[in-house]
């Protein structure tokens, strides 16, 4: 007799399968991945035609098989129908779900990796267009914080002294290192290099970051919405204002999430494929 399961899961990957299925990866809170086929769900009029979208949340009824699960039944609790309407709103949710897979496990509870994905798809299918990279990279480093390997920001990682990021000052300067685990003021490198294991000057590889950069990714580790630049800098350069400052504001937030995104891929040792989708797409918003 066949076994059978209910599970509550929000589809994260679809991809043709046969003449007519669909094989899902579906993201549930009580039991993790779930790779299931969608039995017909490419057919006209398929029950499960739309219920195996992307970004789909149902309650599901799956048959346990040998090799794949089989979707014999779903009905949808939530969509989130704005990110399909909007490239930057899609990409960016795409971007997202595919670090949620570098993460999730199977047959494990998933509840809160399934929680802060469905805030932030959220948060993106909410927040205005020029302020999506700001949520983009928010969510990122929530993910990040999550598996506990979110980079350090406040403090210096090696001497552990606060960094505080001054913006009246153009030429302040830190180190970020994904080697090191995040920022690192240079002047502590020399005294605890040998001690920590902080690689040489050739072999590390690291960026050095603004003030601007070092405030922006401070605010990244708050709760709301990451949507505004950091006081003291110019308010025509914050998302909004005009054309000329939501484009400053973008190129700042592209700084901040291709910095995140080697820190992701550094740490994975596999490369973000939606990334390259984000490049184009918001060099063209």
């Amino acid at each position: 007799m066949s076994q059978t399961y209910k599970a509550t899961g929000i589809n994260l990957k679809a991809m043709p399968l046969g003449e007519s299925d669909r094989l899902l990866t579906i993201l549930t809170p009580d039991i993790g991945l779930v790779r299931a086929v969608a039995p017909g769900s490419r057919k006209h009029q398929s029950r499960l035609g739309g219920r195996s979208g992307l970004f789909v949340i149902n309650d599901c009824l799956v048959v346990k098989g040998k090799r794949l699960d089989k979707l014999i039944q779903a009905e949808t609790v939530r969509t989130f129908p704005k990110l399909s309407q909007h490239l930057g709103r899609l990409t960016a949710s795409q971007y997202l779900a595919e670090v949620v897979l570098l993460m999730a496990l199977s047959d494990c509870p998933q509840s809160d990796l399934f929680n802060v994905l469905v805030e932030h798809l959220e948060r993106l299918e909410t927040v205005a267009p020029e302020a999506l990279l700001a949520a983009l990279c928010h969510g990122l480093y929530h993910l990040l914080a999550l598996a506990g390997v979110a980079p350090e920001v406040h403090r210096c990682t090696l001497s552990r002294v606060a960094i505080v990021p001054n913006l009246l000052d153009p030429a302040w300067r830190v180190e970020f290192s994904a080697e090191a685990g995040g920022l690192v003021q240079s002047a502590a490198i020399p005294q605890l290099a040998e001690a920590s294991g902080y690689p040489s000057q050739g072999q590390k590889r690291s960026s050095l970051l603004s003030a601007t950069d070092v405030a922006l990714l401070q605010q990244l580790s708050k709760p709301d919405i990451v949507s505004t630049l950091p006081m003291g800098l110019s308010p025509s350069l914050s998302p909004g204002s005009d054309s000329a400052g939501s484009g400053k504001s973008q190129q700042l937030w592209a700084r901040v999430e291709r910095l995140l995104r080697e820190y992701t891929e550094d740490y994975f040792e596999r490369p973000i494929r939606s990334a390259a989708l984000v490049d184009v797409c918001f060099a063209t918003v």
